[in-house]
């Protein structure tokens, strides 16, 4: 009888696995012991860090950035006009207009010119409508109203303001009316516009129907960023109309230049001259040379 024997390894390979017993020590849970103070300073660092980059970034260009007229080119003002012009081919002579922009050389930091108005030689016409804050019923209201005012009274005016119906660009109060915009809360709503009466800017007065005629015939102007902003004419002037516009808006810039501290240099760098749909023109200071067009030419 035949015997089968079946082979058995003398050594069986034992697989063992093993686990790691689970224990408290073997177990870490990370909580942060920071307390919140830490935190905040470690982020009033990266904003005190960041005051102190743009601080340094003040002090390598404290004036505002202008450029070397010598390197750029310049047009006299009937070259100027003519290329605007070109732009503004098919519109209303009476809806385009020209605008002025005159750049300074002025610090970052230093006194700017404030708000004022100049008498033009030849007035831009202007769609900005005033209203008028003073008793209702009143000499100076009715005045108000024949010169030209939107708006005129006290209460009404308020609410319209509050609520946002009410439409117009500049405000006049008369003296006796200052308390009641007090204390009805409007400074709030008017300061951030640049709409709030104040004496210095000449917009209370004890007769706002007289100031609002003056008003009405002048141009406005303010310094931003260095750069002092205008409409010096209607795209209908005359080259000779608008140049004595520029003449006077120039020398007004200067005389307000002039009355600030003697330690504040603003000097004008250049004017540029565009239209409603036209770019900028830096103007050279000449009015015209042989090669210019005849001004008859661009009178429309």
């Amino acid at each position: 009888m035949a015997t089968i024997s079946i082979y058995r390894p003398s050594s069986v390979l034992s697989l063992s696995r093993s686990f790691a017993p689970s224990s408290s020590s073997s177990i870490c849970r990370c909580f942060s012991t920071t307390p919140s103070a830490f935190a905040q300073q470690g982020k009033s660092r990266k904003e005190k860090a960041a005051k102190e980059k743009l601080k340094k970034k003040r002090k390598r260009n404290p004036y505002y950035k202008f450029y070397n007229l010598k390197e750029m080119e310049q047009y006299t003002l009937c070259d100027a006009i003519q290329y605007l012009k070109a732009f503004e081919v098919g519109r209303s002579p009476d809806s385009s207009k020209y605008e002025a922009h005159v750049k300074l050389k002025t610090k970052k930091s230093g006194p700017v010119i404030r708000p004022n108005q100049v008498q033009l030689p030849y007035p831009v016409k202007s769609d900005v409508r005033f209203a008028v804050i003073c008793p209702p019923d009143s000499k100076a209201a009715r005045e108000a109203k024949e010169a030209g005012a939107v708006l005129v009274g006290e209460e009404d005016i308020f609410e319209d303001i509050k609520s946002g119906k009410a439409q117009f660009e500049r405000l006049i109060a008369h003296p006796k009316s200052m308390e009641k915009i007090q204390k009805s809360g409007l400074p709030r709503i008017l300061g951030p516009k640049g709409l709030m009466p104040n004496v210095k800017n000449g917009t209370i007065s004890t007769t706002p129907g007289e100031l609002l005629r003056r008003l009405v015939g002048g141009a406005l102007y303010r310094e931003r960023m260095g750069v002092i902003r205008m409409a010096v004419g209607q795209l209908g002037f005359t080259p000779d109309m608008l140049r004595d516009n520029l003449r006077a808006f120039v020398s007004r810039i200067k005389e307000d230049a002039s009355k600030l501290p003697e330690d504040t240099a603003k000097d004008i760098n250049e004017v540029v001259l565009s239209s409603t749909n036209g770019p900028g023109f830096s103007l050279n200071g000449q009015f015209r040379t042989e090669k210019s067009p005849p001004t008859w030419q661009l009178t429309v």
